[in-house]
């Protein structure tokens, strides 16, 4: 048992894997040769394992004696050892033996100085020794650098009086070549230039560059100014370009300048802003002009300049910045006189002349202004963006346009007619005889707006995609917001007519289309303004791009899909209503027996089934038809619910007579959708709300005799321990009250000894006296950003089936987006809804011819 107990407490000692190695050090054992088990340093030892070694079976027990005397032989040379080990120890920590190691030290550390000072004595005695040869070292490294310098000097004179020469006699091809070698032997003595000589020369060179450049410029001013007489040679030119760039890009500046300077002196004296020629209205007589002197300098004179002065973007460039300025002073002049036809048109004139040069030059405008600015200022803006601050009289047009097209949309008492070719328009462009039956169509005027969308867009972002663009989005905006609350919403919110019989079943089809109209709008609407979100920022400037916004309005949208389908959802419920009159006015407790379904329930089902038969084909998004299902599901079964709840009392016959009437319902209900639009969020949610409804229902079934049964039956169905829950069961099945309080004090005796039971269940969100119409409020039927109530009329708790009405599971992806995670903006799988394809909108009839006022 000791033996045990110590190894149990040496188990999980850990040595450290330093100490290991130095044991194994001191011991001279090698861990890879390790024959012997007992040698091995590790905590994997195992002592079982060593004696299923040494003694693998029971004839092996013979050889213990031999086996304990190994041991014992091994135990004795491990203390031998030991021992050996710890006379060395105490020999190696003697006081004696450790002084002696430090004067060992000592003495070694005496050597070593001594070592150090007979080396500096030797370095010093090879340095005088040396001394001399460093020094002729010295005068060779100085001798060659003067007989180089000296012959450089000799080769700057010498190509100095050279240079001269070919100055004098108009060599420019040779000049160049002489100037960029004077250029380069001359910056060698920059350093001396402190030795009177070499300054001389420097000056000298310095001096001959500038009566180069001032001949140069003699040279090229006679180029520029030539007399048809005497024609400069062409070949001289050329070598003379050679040379400005040898003198430096200041030089080269300076002669581009001078060129272009003259080259625009005509053009400053026509069109000046006092003159007709300079006026606003003839600004392409500018563009004109320019254009027959680019031609012309191409033809003669640019052909002589090398092609990297880009003498023709100089030329541009200094037309753009005298262009912008007349520009800016005639705007500023004609201040509010300024008619918007003739703003566009200089515009437009204007934006196709600078297309037309970048396009030219195959480079974009913007870097010819900047390659060809003067680098001393700021670089110089296009001739359009001069317009740029004038361009508020576009946008208002817009906003008047867009105005003008919704006004009659926006009259007081104008009411959309659903079914008529020129109120509604196909959303496809391609439509068969099948479909003409039954079109799936939005609001004409929501297409309307849009293709007048696309084309404000295309023209704006040829003028501007600066400020303009922005102005004009926030005005996209504005009519967005005007027509989702001042078309659509009005109509969508009209109050359904309450004249209806209460056991009339029949319900209006214009109602109908009129709100699967507004929700294929509205679906219409915010998809395609999502895409135009995306078509503005494609074009706008970066500046601009995290401004641009659309989704406030895509949400307005989604509140008329909502209210839309609140409003189907309420004439389904006074379709229903006849039914569910019926149902609850049943004497359910003077049933003797089931007889199969009830009468209701077959009116109920023909309800419910022509009434989605008509919507199905009018909406066109399956994601809104699935949202629909939903809540209805939950609008027949919570009817179903307060209808027993008001035919109480059931009764054990009555409540298998609505069980019955359930499983009918529920049939119905699960083939309602369809298909192409049933999922399994639907079914698993129809599934878990009659189920629920089947419980209460087979409790009531339950008989109350014997009380002990009847409490475990309502605990196994119901699952909870709710004292006000069980008096609602004792209620629907009308137990007498001289009979539940008995009922009451066993519940109590017998749930206080199951303390697993919840406090809570389903039966808890039971209205014991419902409304006789559900206003419920129904959730978003797309996710969005934000939460869209639509409607202030309380409902039901949502807790349960009996409140399920006002959250119900959405079915399909959300808006804008598809179950694979990928952007279809409400679309099938493979489509592709483009924006401003105007051949999309020539089926639409919406050929209009928008033109913009004048003033």
């Amino acid at each position: 048992m000791s033996t045990r107990s110590t190894y149990g407490r040496h188990e999980n000692t850990e040595l450290p894997q330093e100490v290991v190695v130095a044991i194994q050090r001191i011991l001279e054992l090698d861990p890879e040769n390790q024959n012997d088990p007992l040698d091995v340093l590790s905590n994997e030892f195992n002592p079982l394992d060593m004696l299923n070694q040494l003694f693998p079976d029971e004839a092996s027990l013979s050889q213990l004696e031999t086996v304990q005397a190994r041991l014992s032989q091994n135990e004795r040379d491990l203390q031998g050892e030991i021992d050996k080990l710890k006379e060395e120890l105490i020999r190696d920590q003697d006081p004696n033996r450790m002084q002696m190691i430090q004067e060992m030290i000592s003495d070694l550390l005496g050597q070593m100085s001594r070592i150090r000072e007979k080396a500096t004595e030797s370095e010093a005695v090879v340095r005088d020794i040396t001394k001399d040869i460093q020094a002729l070292d010295l005068a060779k490294k100085n001798l060659i650098l003067s007989m180089t310098t000296l012959k450089r000097l000799q080769m700057l004179v010498n190509a100095l009086t050279q240079l001269e020469d070919q100055a004098k006699e108009k060599r420019y091809g040779d000049v160049s070549q002489t100037l960029a070698a004077v250029k380069q032997i001359s910056a060698s003595f920059k350093p001396y230039t402190s030795v009177h000589r070499i300054n001389q020369v420097w000056r000298r060179v310095q001096q001959i560059q500038g009566e180069i450049r001032t001949q140069l410029e003699a040279e090229f001013d006679v180029f520029y100014l030539q007399d048809p007489a005497k024609p400069s040679k062409p070949a001289q030119i050329i070598d003379a370009c050679a040379v400005a760039d040898v003198l430096g890009h200041d030089v080269r500046r300076h002669l581009i300048d001078r060129y272009v300077t003259l080259e625009l002196k005509e053009y400053r004296r026509i069109f000046r802003a006092t003159d007709e020629a300079g006026h606003l209205d003839n600004i392409s007589r500018r563009y004109a002009w320019f254009r027959r002197v680019l031609g012309t300098h191409e033809l003669e004179l640019g052909r002589l300049f090398p092609s990297e002065w880009k003498v023709g973007w100089a030329l541009f460039t200094k037309f753009v910045a005298i262009t912008r300025d007349d520009i800016v002073a005639l705007l500023s002049k004609a201040g509010s006189s300024l008619t918007i036809k003739a703003l566009l048109e200089a515009l437009r004139q204007t934006t196709e002349f600078e297309s037309s040069m970048a396009k030219k030059w195959l480079t974009p405008l913007n870097e010819i202004l900047e390659a060809s600015s003067p680098s001393s200022s700021a670089t110089i803006q296009s001739m359009s963006s001069a317009f740029e601050p004038h361009l508020g009289v576009f946008v208002d047009a817009q906003d008047k346009a867009l105005a003008d097209m919704l006004a009659t949309h926006r009259a007081p008492g104008s009411k959309a007619k659903p079914r008529t070719s020129l109120d509604t328009t196909p959303r496809d462009s391609v439509s068969t005889d099948a479909d003409a039956a039954t079109p799936q169509t939005v609001l004409s005027s929501s297409t309307e707006l849009f293709y007048f969308y696309g084309q404000s867009l295309e023209q704006c972002a040829k003028l501007s995609t600066g400020q303009t663009l922005f102005d004009l989005c926030m005005v996209h905006k504005k009519w967005l917001r005007r027509y989702a609350e001042d078309i659509l919403a009005p109509q969508s919110k009209r109050p359904t007519p309450q004249t209806r019989r209460s056991m009339d079943s029949r319900f209006d089809i214009a109602d109908l289309q009129q709100a699967a109209l507004f929700i294929n709008t509205a679906d219409y609407c915010q998809t395609t303004a999502l895409e135009l979100e995306e078509n503005i920022k494609e074009k706008i400037q970066d500046d601009f791009k995290e401004r641009v916004t659309l989704q406030a309005e895509r949400d307005l949208f989604m509140i008329v899909i909502s209210v839309s389908i609140t409003t189907l959802l309420r004439e389904l419920e006074a379709a229903c209503e006849g039914a569910f009159t019926t149902m609850s006015r049943m004497s359910w407790e003077k049933l003797n027996q089931v007889t199969g379904q009830s009468s209701y329930v077959d009116d109920l089902a023909r309800a419910v089934e022509s009434f989605c038969d008509i919507i199905k084909p009018l909406i066109e998004q399956k994601k809104y038809l699935r949202n629909f299902f939903d809540k209805a599901c939950s609008l027949v079964l919570t009817k179903f619910t307060n209808a027993a709840v008001k035919s109480r009392p059931l009764r054990e016959i009555g409540g298998e007579q609505l069980l019955i009437d359930l499983g009918v319902v529920k049939s119905f209900l699960i083939r309602l959708p369809g298909e192409a639009v049933v999922t399994q969020g639907y079914t698993r949610s129809l599934t878990k709300s009659t189920t629920r409804l089947e419980a209460l229902l087979k409790v009531i079934v339950t008989p109350v005799d014997p009380p002990e049964g009847f409490i475990l039956n309502y605990t196994l169905l119901i699952g909870d321990a709710s004292f006000s829950n069980f008096q609602k069961i004792l209620d629907l099945k009308g137990t007498p009250k001289t009979g539940q309080n008995s009922l009451l004090d066993s519940f109590l005796t017998i749930t206080s000894t199951k303390t697993d039971l919840d406090s809570t269940s389903f039966l808890s969100a039971l209205d014991m006296d419902p409304p006789l119409t559900l206003g419920a409020t129904f959730g978003s039927p797309g996710s969005s950003r934000v939460t869209l109530p639509l409607s202030t009329t309380p409902g039901i708790g949502s807790d349960s089936i009996f409140g399920s009405l006002g959250s119900p599971p959405l079915s399909g992806p959300p808006t804008g987006s598809s179950t694979d995670g990928s952007t279809s903006r409400g679309l099938e799988p493979g489509q592709k809804r483009e924006v401003f394809d105007i051949r999309r909108f020539v089926t639409f009839g919406l050929r209009r011819s928008e033109t913009l006022p004048t003033s």
